[in-house]
C-alpha cells in the first residue's frame, strides 16, 4: 500500500513497490517485490472468505475468530495487513525519496490518505441505510488510517541520511514498540477500571471496552460485540487497542527495512523466518501473563501475530520472488494491487445481499440466505454448503475487480 499523492478519494497510479536487490547487483538494481502484492491480496481474500459464509451456523472452526482468548488463522489476517502496510510504507517512501519529495511533501500525503481511509470506513459502516443513530464510529479502516498516520509519521521523523539512501532509526522504532507493548500490559494489568477494579480483559470489563463505551456509546460500537446479559460492551477496533496495533504497523516497517539491506536472498529470509519463530515464542510463552486475545489486541497478541507474518511473508518471498513460482498467483495479484478498493467492493457485495430480499412463496428472503440455501445448501452438507459459498463471494469480487488489473488501473486512497 504505497504513498501515492492523492486528489481524489482514488486515485490511478502505475505500481512503483521497489526493493534493493543483493550487492551482487551493480549498479543496485530495483525490481518489482511481487510478493508484497500477492502476499496482500491473500490477506484480501482470507478477510473476505472468513466474513461472508453462508451461515454462520455451520463454520470451519480455523475460518472464525476465536471467541475470546486464544488465536485462530483467522485472527491473524488483519494483524497481517497491518504488518504488510508497515513493509510498503518503507519501500514506497524510499521510492518517492529518490524522486526527490520531501518529507513534508510524503507526510502530507500520510495526513490526506489518513482522513481519507477514515470516510470512506464511515460510509461504509453505514452503507446500506445510513442511520446516523446507530452508525459504528470504529471500524477496520479507521484502525488502519490511525495506525498508518501514527506508523507513517514516526518513520518519517526517524528516517536519517547517511552514506547511501535515508534510514530510520531503528532503536527508535524499537523503543517505541517496546513502550506500547509494555505500557498497554501495565495499563490492562494495573488500572483500576471504574466499578471494575485492574486486571480485568474480559469484554464488559477491560479499560478498552470501558473508555468506548464513555466516548461513542453503545449504539455506535460494533453490534455483534456482546457480552451474554449486558448486551454490547466492546468494539473489537476499540480506541485504546488501537495502541498495539500501531506497534504491528511498526514491527512491517522494521521488516521493511530489513527488505532494504544489502543481503543476499537466502539470508534474509533466513533472517525473516528466524525473527518470526522468536516472536512467536515469546507471545505464546508470555500467555499466562497477558493471553493471547485479538478482540483487545493484547501485547502478546501483537508478538505472536507478528511472528507469523514474519514466518508467512517470508514463505511467499521465497516462492513468488526467489522462486518465481508465479503462475497461481493471478488472483491474489488481482485484489493485492486493489487492496482497498477490493475491501470496499466486498463490503459492499456483503450489505447488498443481506439487505435486498427476493419474494418466494415462504415470503421475502434476503439474497444471502437464498443463495447459500438454494445454489449450495440443497446438495451440500451445511458446512461445505457455508464454505461453497464464501469462496463465491471471493471469486465474485475477485471477477468485478479483475479487468482493473488487466487494464493496470490501480485504484489508491
Amino acid at each position: 500500500m504505497p504513498l501515492i499523492p492523492t486528489g481524489s478519494i482514488f486515485s490511478s497510479a502505475k505500481r512503483e513497490t521497489v526493493f534493493e536487490a543483493s550487492p551482487l547487483s551493480s549498479p543496485v538494481q530495483r525490481e518489482r517485490l511481487v510478493s508484497l502484492d500477492v502476499f496482500r491480496g491473500l490477506i484480501i481474500a482470507g478477510m473476505i472468505l472468513v466474513t461472508d459464509p453462508g451461515t454462520y451456523a455451520a463454520v470451519y472452526r480455523p475460518l472464525l475468530h476465536a471467541a475470546w482468548n486464544g488465536w485462530t488463522p483467522t485472527d491473524m489476517i488483519f494483524p497481517g495487513f497491518l504488518f504488510i502496510i508497515g513493509v510498503s510504507m518503507v519501500l514506497s517512501v524510499a521510492s518517492r525519496a529518490r524522486r526527490g519529495d520531501s518529507k513534508g511533501r510524503i507526510a502530507w500525503h500520510v495526513i490526506q490518505r489518513c482522513v481519507l481511509l477514515c470516510v470512506l470506513g464511515l460510509i461504509l459502516n453505514g452503507f446500506p441505510y445510513f442511520n446516523l443513530h446507530t452508525l459504528r464510529i470504529p471500524g477496520i479502516l479507521q484502525r488502519i488510517a490511525l495506525c498508518y498516520l501514527c506508523g507513517g509519521a514516526l518513520y518519517l521523523a526517524t528516517l536519517k541520511k547517511g552514506t547511501g539512501e535515508a534510514k530510520a532509526n531503528i532503536g527508535i522504532i524499537v523503543g517505541v514498540i517496546v513502550a506500547l507493548l509494555a505500557g498497554y500490559w501495565a495499563i490492562l494489568k494495573f488500572y483500576p477500571v471504574p466499578g471494575f477494579g485492574p486486571g480485568r480483559i474480559d469484554s464488559l470489563g477491560n479499560l478498552g471496552a470501558y473508555i468506548d463505551r464513555l466516548i461513542f456509546g453503545t449504539q455506535h460500537m460494533w453490534a455483534y460485540g456482546l457480552t451474554p446479559g449486558d448486551g454490547v460492551t466492546y468494539d473489537p477496533e476499540g480506541l485504546l487497542s488501537t495502541l498495539p496495533a500501531i506497534a504491528s504497523l511498526l514491527i512491517g516497517i522494521l521488516a521493511g527495512e530489513g527488505l532494504r539491506g544489502r543481503q543476499s536472498a537466502s539470508r534474509r529470509i533466513l533472517k525473516f523466518a528466524a525473527v518470526g519463530v522468536v516472536l512467536l515464542l515469546a507471545g505464546w510463552l508470555l500467555n499466562p501473563l497477558l493471553p493471547i486475545n485479538k478482540r483487545i489486541w493484547t501485547s502478546t497478541f501483537v508478538l505472536f501475530s507478528s511472528g507469523f507474518s514474519f514466518m508467512a511473508f517470508a514463505l511467499c518471498y521465497w516462492i513468488v520472488d526467489i522462486r518465481r513460482w508465479r503462475a497461481w498467483a493471478y488472483p491474489a495479484l488481482v485484489l493485492g494491487t486493489n487492496a482497498i478498493f477490493a475491501f470496499a467492493l466486498s463490503t459492499i457485495i456483503t450489505a447488498s445481499f443481506d439487505a435486498i430480499q427476493a419474494h418466494t412463496s415462504s415470503g421475502p428472503v434476503p439474497l444471502h440466505a437464498l443463495g447459500y440455501s438454494y445454489i449450495f445448501a440443497t446438495w451440500l452438507a451445511p458446512i461445505h454448503a457455508s464454505l461453497a459459498y464464501a469462496i463465491c463471494i471471493v471469486l465474485l469480487n475477485m471477477a468485478m475487480v479483475a479487468p482493473l488489473y488487466r487494464k493496470r488501473i490501480f485504484l489508491r486512497i
